[in-house]
């Protein structure tokens, strides 16, 4: 019979521009004989000192929310909180639209450029810090992510206690998902096709690949419409799966790689931060579910245009 986990204790410290303040567990297995001997070797990379100044200000807090002494005894199971140093981020100068709001659910209509959750250099001028501060919702959790080049519809979660119902739709496939996107048009192109294939995505590598093997990765793709002047198409895509950039990946194998994709087919050189010039033409259009807690079936749509399509001289143009 498996033991149940103990959930750990809630943060004694808000939030800090919608972002958590980190927790640390002390390891039940451990030669450290002090708190700040254990976080010396954890934060070593913060830098040297960094660690005696938090301590000396006060900025490692234990369960009761008090500041913990550098000479605190080493307790295993122990839990510390502090917050970390936020890096300075160009803010995304394009809004975030909440298209949908009830006591369980936030639907959001994320723009180009803005990531999802905090991750890297990404950490305030993220759509869930956004939303945090701007709804003033604490305890708002993203449900799934979406890359932080594409564009569209986001689902986060009011309540953490429901955020795995949620969760579990994006898991089990019962989270029906359309995106748009732009791209060269091939009238050699049989549409529609389903594609099928195996794409892996390893660690530290920014484009993922196909391999050899029983498939993961499966996309609807169909042509909406094309633009013969300027040999283009708007394509609609329906992941059957939700392997990371699928379907960019799957969009490239064709031959009519999104517009605006840095990685696909080849990985472009990385742009300076603040360039916020040709979007990737990739658009999560809608949403439908039935929602796992009230049963009400809902379906949204991303208020959003591409550029390439509605206005290709300004996407050209890097404006």
């Amino acid at each position: 019979m498996r033991r149940r986990r103990t959930p750990p204790p809630p943060s004694p410290l808000p939030q800090r521009a919608g972002i958590d303040a980190v927790r640390v567990r002390l390891p039940v297995d451990g030669a450290w004989s002090t708190v700040r001997e254990y976080l010396a070797d954890r934060l070593s990379a913060a830098g040297a000192g960094v660690v005696d100044g938090m301590f000396a200000a006060g900025l490692f807090v234990g369960a009761d929310g008090r500041p913990v002494a550098d000479d605190a005894p080493y307790e295993p199971g122990m839990y510390v909180w502090f917050h970390r140093e936020l890096p300075a981020e160009v803010p995304v100068p394009f809004p975030l639209e909440v298209v949908h709001r009830d006591e369980h659910v936030v639907v959001a209509d994320k723009p180009h450029f803005l990531a999802t959750t905090p991750r890297g250099s990404h950490v305030t001028e993220t759509a869930l810090a956004r939303l945090r501060r701007e709804l003033d919702v604490p305890s708002l959790g993203a449900a799934h992510r979406l890359d932080r080049l594409t564009a569209g519809l986001v689902l986060f979660t009011v309540r953490p206690e429901e955020r795995g119902a949620y969760q579990a739709l994006f898991r089990d496939r019962r989270m029906r998902k359309e995106y748009e996107a732009v791209a060269p048009y091939d009238p050699s192109l049989a549409l529609p096709r389903t594609v099928r294939s195996r794409i892996v995505k390893e660690r530290g590598v920014l484009a993922a690949f196909e391999v050899e093997g029983e498939p993961n990765a499966v996309s609807r793709v169909e042509l909406l419409e094309r633009c013969p002047q300027r040999g283009l198409g708007r394509y609609r895509l329906v992941p059957g799966t939700g392997q990371t950039h699928q379907l960019r990946v799957h969009m490239s194998t064709l031959g009519v790689a999104i517009l605006g994709d840095p990685l696909y087919p080849e990985v472009a050189p990385p742009v300076p931060a603040g360039d916020f010039r040709r979007p990737l033409q990739l658009l999560a259009r809608e949403l439908a579910f039935t929602d796992p807690v009230t049963g009400r079936e809902h379906r949204f749509r991303s208020g959003r245009s591409l550029g390439a399509w509605s206005a290709y001289e300004e996407w050209a143009a890097g404006q």
